[in-house]
């Protein structure tokens, strides 16, 4: 990243620049006057400010606004071709890249690149390699990328750097080997924080100040926007809805303990009990395959599922049911104005949502419900990497 007040965290001056270009992100375009008015700031401060960050390439005028009489004020909005912002998302065997402007705006969006990534250093190498590649693919110059997203499921704390599904060790936060390798600010974070924010300033969210956003992937997460922000908890673990103790099936969850949501609600919840369901002889498009040994995915089910597979149906109305369930609770405690569906299973639309929403009715005070709306995700398999271009550019700019 090439040298500007952004590589200055503590400075009045950075912290007053960071302002001005949060304001402009959230905001839009502005005066000299508004923006002294926003900041309580003088005008000659901020004219010096403006003038400084257009010098540096990150704001330009557009031009004069109209008034009822007198001199027109000069307006100054942000300067797309300032910078890009790389983002990643890491699932099991795939990552997907997106890459944004200064504004925000999603340029370039490369989907399910095979890539299975491994806690040891020659797999991140691996994971930066296969990432300067594509940004090479999209035409971005290194040197013009600002920061770097990274998503990765489980447990990630975005402030120390560490993630405890990649971990190698104390002294080494995966950030800070991100960093060093790409050579540039890289922000870690958890796959379902990052894919509701996608949502929340890409998506379907409208600007909703209080929603949920439930990740149904080959596991289970969650993340909150509580008062218009994005909620991490003390420790940076908030939404860990996947490991609730909610059921007593004796299922022994990846996370080492017995009857998490994760286990009843996810997608390899859906593998195990469509695999079960063909052990027990009930048929399905997939039988043949199961009867000769060959392995079955879940991509395999969600497949089946769209050919109308009654067991493949079955399977997803079984998860859907116990998932709405828990959604019921997170209703009661929570009062959202809206709860969003997303992850890999989200493609089983109506087959999912309508167990969850059956659920839902069933189990929730309909006093406090009947104010939420319960939906699918506009951006899809997309959220992850949109979200992670999102919050890298608020990270750098310290807007969360």
């Amino acid at each position: 990243m090439r040298d500007s007040f952004l590589n200055n965290s503590t400075g009045k001056t950075a912290a007053i620049k960071r302002q001005i270009l949060g304001l402009c992100i959230n905001g839009g375009d502005y005066s000299i006057a508004e923006l002294s008015r926003e900041m309580g700031i003088s005008i000659p401060t901020v004219t010096k400010m403006v003038s400084e960050l257009i010098d540096e390439g990150f704001l330009e005028e557009l031009g004069k606004t109209g008034t009822s009489g007198g001199r027109r004020p000069s307006i100054y909005g942000l300067n797309s071709s300032a910078g890009y912002f790389i983002g990643a998302d890491i699932t099991r065997h795939h990552v997907s890249i997106a890459v944004s402007n200064f504004k925000g705006n999603i340029l370039e969006y490369a989907d399910d690149i095979p890539f299975v990534l491994e806690s040891n250093e020659g797999s991140i190498s691996g994971l930066c390699d296969l990432i300067a590649r594509q940004t090479r693919k999209f035409g971005i110059e290194e040197e013009k990328v600002l920061a770097y997203g990274i998503n990765l499921t489980g447990r990630v704390n975005h402030n120390t750097g560490y993630s405890f599904s990649y971990f190698l060790g104390e002294d080494k936060p995966l950030a800070s080997i991100l960093e060093e390798k790409l050579r540039t600010p890289v922000y870690i974070e958890n796959d379902s924080r990052a894919m509701t924010y996608g949502e929340y300033i890409c998506g379907g969210a409208n600007k909703e100040k209080h929603f949920l956003f439930i990740n149904v992937s080959w596991g289970l997460g969650m993340g909150m926007i509580i008062d218009g922000k994005l909620s991490y908890g003390k420790s940076g673990f908030s939404g860990e809805i996947g490991h609730f103790p909610l059921l007593e099936n004796g299922i022994i969850c990846q996370c080492g303990k017995v009857g998490c949501l994760e286990t009843g609600a996810s997608g390899s919840a859906v593998h195990r009990i469509f695999l079960e369901k063909l052990k027990a002889g009930k048929a399905s498009v997939l039988s043949g395959k199961f009867s000769n040994g060959q392995e079955i995915t879940l991509d395999d089910i969600l497949d089946a599922l769209a050919e109308e597979d009654v067991l493949a149906i079955e399977s997803i109305e079984e998860i859907g049911s116990t998932l709405g369930r828990a959604i019921a609770g997170l209703i009661n405690i929570f009062n959202p104005e809206l709860v969003i569906i997303g992850g890999r299973l989200s493609v089983a639309e109506e087959y999912l949502m309508l167990p969850i929403r059956s659920a839902i009715h069933k189990h929730s005070l309909n006093i406090v419900s009947r104010d939420t709306v319960v939906k699918f995700s506009k951006l899809g398999k997309k959220a992850g990497a949109y979200g992670a271009c999102m919050l890298s550019r608020s990270h750098l700019l310290n807007l969360l």
